[in-house]
């Protein structure tokens, strides 16, 4: 990568490494209207890992912070990035950001949610080539993690060998046996592609599946 967004290559590396800027909760927050001018802060477990300094004029927000790479000198960066709104279907506008990154001499102009700081600038994750940790997992793992999502829905615990919690107060039967269905047919295919991905990686097991 050259120009505008030169720091690391990004061979996709996850979304979820890097710290981000979610356009949406800085408009919440207040911090793209004109006039702001204020910090924004990134925590973990309660503790402050990171912040940086924000100031925005309605038409570009303005990120002044320190950048350190490998190792080497800290370095203060000040970076604009130019925002653009979209009306929303039923009234109001969604705010975006304009990404700045430039990737071999062409620039991104992305209109994008989220900035991410995966080098010394925040730029979009396709110019830092950033892929999310749920793109990389196989289609059973996908799968697997559906059933989960839908196990614990309804109150229970992840994982095959738990068992389905019982109808939540409320929840229709009809609503109730259908996702139970299709938490038994989503964990049923995953165990049939898990069984033809070991098939075909170890040929000589096949008779033990």
């Amino acid at each position: 990568m050259g120009g505008y967004g030169s720091g690391r290559p990004g061979w996709k590396d996850k979304v979820e490494e890097y710290r981000c800027l979610d356009v949406n909760q800085l408009h919440q927050a207040g911090c793209l209207a004109p006039g702001f001018f204020g910090g924004w802060l990134w925590m973990r477990d309660g503790e402050r890992v990171a912040d940086i300094s924000l100031q925005s004029t309605g038409q570009a927000l303005t990120l002044s912070f320190r950048f350190r790479w490998r190792g080497e000198d800290w370095q203060d960066v000040r970076q604009s990035i130019a925002l653009a709104s979209t009306p929303c279907r039923f009234g109001g506008t969604r705010p975006w950001f304009i990404c700045p990154g430039v990737v071999n001499g062409t620039r991104c102009g992305r209109r994008v949610a989220k900035l991410h700081a995966a080098g010394r600038y925040f730029l979009c994750r396709h110019c830092y080539r950033l892929a999310y940790a749920s793109q990389s997992e196989r289609e059973f793992d996908r799968l697997l993690r559906r059933a989960n999502k839908l196990r614990t829905a309804l109150g229970g615990e992840p994982g095959t060998g738990a068992l389905i919690a019982l109808k939540p107060k409320g929840m229709h039967w009809k609503t109730y046996d259908a996702r139970v269905a299709e938490i038994y047919q989503l964990e049923e295919a995953a165990n049939q592609l898990f069984i033809a991905a070991c098939r075909h990686r170890f040929p000589e097991i096949s008779l033990f599946l």
